[in-house]
């Protein structure tokens, strides 16, 4: 059976992560410090912070914000539910809105349509690893009649003075916005170093801060180090300094921080990253693409972008086929699924889960996300996924739609 997705542990991660067990620090400490430092000039960001998740920064990011009860929270109906969820943790509405056809992201009219005075935050999401139009968005939050709508209720709310922009960038490490890196190109961005992403740390997450003026990056960065230790003004690497064992909690914190042995898995994977990894996925794109583009009821996905300026980091390969129903999609992936080739969906759009139901959302409410998804399958990427792996997924893939959807 051909993966879907496969983390690449070769003995260069073995090494270092057997280095770390061997050192005695586990926990957060020199090599998670080192990666926040190292993500910090790739990305081209201000700060960066590690955890263990990118769901933890997303909340974490909220709540610094002071989002709670009364607000809203803008995001695309077509996303994993964590997006979603981390809103719903600090008691405040998800208001979902629709997305683009041709490249699955959060649409700006549907973004400023919703726009009330209770919103306070636009989390775009960057699907598949394709980035989000951050000029129009970043644009948008700072035109005078939206911020006139602006409710601040928090200090940090006062000092931006508008809507805050937290992207949610799990897919689009690598990826670059008319010719900056994610990570640098709005107020706040979000990566996921889960097992299936491109660079992996097992589990983690970064949060990469690109606040404007009057805010001072580091300083909010060292807040964020605390509240996400238990709102303990030190942490594990500082207490051990001669004489240093004091601390205070200064809040109630939460126990979000990342281990060394999960930066030294990270530490491998940024620094051939971009000579390796991405080349690697850009290859396997490439080649789905030429051996798909022949076929009348393959839509392929948008990967460039503004002159090539705009450039997917190659997460997923997100391939649509051209008028099936949902069932006859699920009767396709069934038919590749029993060719021995796993594939997935992205995603399942979040107004169709039970618990939002409950809530009262509907996805008849975003047409374009429940078209996305019902004729959408995403086919295996990883970097270890060879050519011959590759034809045998494109055949198992034709041959399952034209049994399906017969001429």
């Amino acid at each position: 059976m051909i993966p879907f997705a496969l983390p690449r542990i070769d003995q260069k991660i073995i090494d270092e992560v057997t280095a770390v067990l061997k050192s005695g620090w586990l926990t957060t400490g020199p090599k998670t410090k080192l990666f926040e430092t190292k993500l910090t000039e790739y990305t081209g960001c201000k700060s960066t912070l590690c955890l263990n998740s990118a769901t933890a920064g997303l909340e974490l990011m909220l709540r610094w914000y002071g989002v709670g009860e009364g607000d809203e929270v803008i995001l695309p109906a077509y996303t994993y539910t964590a997006t979603a969820n981390v809103i719903m943790h600090c008691g405040a509405k998800p208001v979902f809105v629709d997305v683009n056809e041709n490249d699955f992201n959060i649409n700006i009219s549907a973004i400023e349509k919703a726009i009330t005075e209770k919103t306070k935050v636009i989390m775009p999401v960057d699907f598949a690893g394709f980035p989000c139009d951050y000029d129009a968005i970043n644009s948008l939050v700072r035109r005078a009649d939206i911020k006139s709508k602006f409710n601040a209720t928090s200090a940090e709310q006062k000092q931006l003075g508008r809507i805050l922009i937290l992207s949610d960038a799990a897919h689009s490490l690598g990826a670059t916005y008319k010719g900056k890196k994610t990570g640098s190109v709005t107020d706040i961005t979000v990566f996921s170093f889960h097992a299936v992403k491109n660079l992996t740390t097992a589990e983690g997450g970064a949060v990469s801060l690109n606040l404007p003026d009057p805010f001072d990056n580091v300083t909010v960065y060292q807040y964020l180090c605390i509240k996400s230790l238990h709102g303990q003004n030190k942490d594990a690497l500082s207490k051990v300094q001669k004489g240093n064992w004091r601390y205070n909690i200064i809040e109630a914190g939460y126990k979000w921080n990342m281990t060394d042995i999960s930066a030294a898995m990270g530490l491998v994977e940024l620094e051939r990253y971009d000579s390796d990894h991405l080349p690697r996925r850009k290859h396997i794109v490439n080649r789905y693409m030429e051996l798909l583009k022949g076929y009348s009821w393959a839509e392929l996905p948008i990967f460039l972008k503004d002159n090539n300026s705009t450039e997917s980091s190659y997460h997923l390969f997100p391939l649509r086929i051209k008028g099936v129903t949902e069932e006859q999609r699920d009767g396709i992936i069934r038919e590749i699924f029993n060719k021995e080739v796993s594939v997935n969906v992205h995603f399942i759009p979040v107004p169709m889960m039970e618990f939002y139901q409950r809530k009262g959302y509907d996805v008849k409410n975003y047409p374009v996300a429940y078209n996305n998804y019902s004729h959408e399958i995403s086919l295996p990427i990883f970097h270890d996924l060879s050519d011959t792996q590759i034809n045998t997924v494109i055949k198992a893939v034709v041959d399952s739609v034209q049994s399906v959807i017969k001429p």
